[in-house]
């Protein structure tokens, strides 16, 4: 049997309804609204539309025609495609403490300290967050400075750290912070005769780049193309690829 010509398909109205539902095209009506403090009764004076069909539309009892949508559009300096694109997923990621790995450090026989990814579930994270414990030494033992791209953040959870920045030593007591250019040579050294724990944060060079464009492109001016991703300064890149 020969195929239906393009004029003579149909679709079916409940797969058109289900488009516009998953659209939320009232949801995000409602969101401008709100963003605006504005009520429906204002918005039905900008649009034409009176408040209670707004309200219907709003909780998707109704259906808007393109005529309509776009005067809502035009309220909020919107294009009409606003409603049609697909929404960005929510990132929300829990990572038990059962499920985390704790790894040692690479590249040397002793490990200083050892870690776990706080955020190894999140794709195309903008940080990287470590839970990290750093073993007493002996006074003998050197540790080596590293670098890499971006900033460092650290919160000392309990213990004594003493962290190298430059040519300069400072040490940490629980409850202590820093937030710092990792782009300078620093290392840690547990300074006292138990381990010391701290909670560490990295933040990718190349993000902080892409925030700084977003934010000149609106003036217009160009900037150059971001640089290379920052490497955890936990030397981390095991824990990354789990």
């Amino acid at each position: 049997m020969p195929g239906k010509s393009e004029s003579e398909k149909q679709i079916d109205p409940a797969t058109a309804e289900s488009f516009i539902a998953e659209k939320h095209i009232g949801e995000r009506i409602k969101r401008l609204r709100l963003k605006k403090s504005m009520g429906l009764v204002e918005l039905g004076r900008h649009t034409g539309l009176s408040a209670s069909f707004l309200s219907q539309l709003e909780t998707g009892r109704v259906v808007p025609t393109l005529r309509n949508l776009a005067r809502i559009a035009m309220v909020f300096s919107k294009d009409l495609s606003y409603f049609f694109e697909s929404e960005p997923h929510t990132v929300f990621r829990i990572h038990k403490k059962s499920d985390r790995v704790r790894l040692p450090q690479t590249g040397v026989d002793d490990p200083t300290y050892y870690f776990e990814s706080l955020g190894y579930m999140v794709p195309d994270r903008h940080l990287d967050p470590y839970y990290a414990e750093f073993v007493p030494l002996k006074k003998t033992v050197e540790v080596r400075p590293h670098v890499h791209p971006g900033h460092e953040f650290l919160y000392l959870l309990d213990g004594e750290l003493n962290i190298r920045h430059g040519d300069k030593t400072h040490v940490l007591q629980p409850g202590d912070s820093v937030y710092f250019d990792a782009s300078t040579p620093h290392s840690y050294r547990c300074a006292g005769s138990v381990p010391a724990n701290a909670l560490i944060v990295t933040m990718h060079l190349q993000h902080m780049q892409q925030a700084a464009t977003r934010t000149i492109a609106t003036s217009g001016v160009r900037q150059p193309a971001a640089g290379q991703a920052a490497l955890s300064g936990l030397d981390l890149r095991g824990a990354q690829s789990q």
